[in-house]
């Protein structure tokens, strides 16, 4: 099979995988990152290992032209943020690895959302793209357990593991898996999460507070802090009875910051104020 690949660095097990099946790639879509949480640098690097082109801009219709030039026998996506355009006239497959056991949790990041409900057990889903995101028919699957105190670094981690152990499969047999491919059930959208959840609230107990810090882990949650908010990217909590106000600042030490939480205390160690633009996005 010639395939094309779609994605950045966090899956790249995906890629791997399937060059490591026997698939040929042909092409390779990627896209701007932030380097700092995302990065592209290790595809880039795969693209010229391979000697194929690479696009660092949105997939377009002549672009999929460009790949039944090539005689590309499917679309391998992973993590690519952008609407695939109709690719039923230059393709025969298309098929994305979906961080979330689906039908739940389609949408852009649903990490977060599914560490702050603390789902017993989460997934990754390999599934037709079709023209409304995440919802086309179900290839496979692969799921694992998810303990009450999973952060999002260790979700990250496992849900690559994930990815590989399904891409394996996907490659291996995938032609069977197509042609037995199922329609999803009604299922659940989650746009990713905005300020508000993002926001540590000091007046709920140690471990409300602790599972948003986990959830968001690297990507970093918000705290008020005396008349401003910061960026907090690591923080640690225990239960304690006091009799200080909820938010209170009651200890510091160079850059951590202990504060008073409704049953215990919050530390923020690593910790940077917002800008004011920022600031004022979120409101008072």
């Amino acid at each position: 099979m010639r395939f094309a690949y779609a994605g950045f660095d966090r899956y790249n097990t995906v890629f791997d995988t399937f060059v490591q099946s026997g698939w040929e790639p042909v092409a390779m879509f990627t896209m701007p990152v932030d380097n700092q949480t995302d990065f592209n640098n290790e595809t880039t690097a795969r693209a010229e290992l391979h000697r194929v082109p690479i696009k660092l801009s949105r997939i377009r219709e002549d672009d999929l032209s460009m790949l039944r030039e090539l005689r590309c026998d499917a679309l391998v996506v992973a993590g690519y943020k952008w609407k695939i355009p109709d690719w039923t006239h230059d393709l025969a497959h298309a098929i994305n690895f979906h961080p979330s056991p689906l039908p739940e949790g389609r949408g852009p990041y649903p990490l977060l959302q599914a560490l702050l409900e603390q789902r017993p057990q989460w997934g990754v889903t390999c599934h037709r793209i079709a023209a409304e995101f995440d919802t086309g028919d179900i290839l496979d699957a692969e799921h694992f357990p998810m303990p009450t105190d999973e952060s999002h670094e260790t979700l990250q981690l496992k849900l690559r593991m994930a990815m590989q152990r399904l891409a394996a499969r996907v490659a291996i047999d995938f032609h069977r898996l197509w042609d037995e491919r199922r329609p999803q059930a009604p299922g659940s959208y989650w746009p990713r999460l905005d300020d508000e959840r993002r926001t540590l609230d000091f007046n709920q107990p140690v471990a409300d507070v602790m599972r948003v810090v986990r959830a968001c882990g690297l990507f970093e949650c918000f705290a008020p802090l005396r008349d401003t908010k910061v960026s907090v990217k690591r923080a640690e909590g225990w239960t304690e009875a006091h009799r200080y106000q909820p938010g209170e600042v009651v200890h510091e030490y160079r850059r951590s910051i202990v504060i008073a939480a409704l049953d215990g205390f919050i530390a923020l160690i690593e910790w940077s104020p917002l800008p004011l633009a920022i600031r004022a996005q979120m409101g008072p």
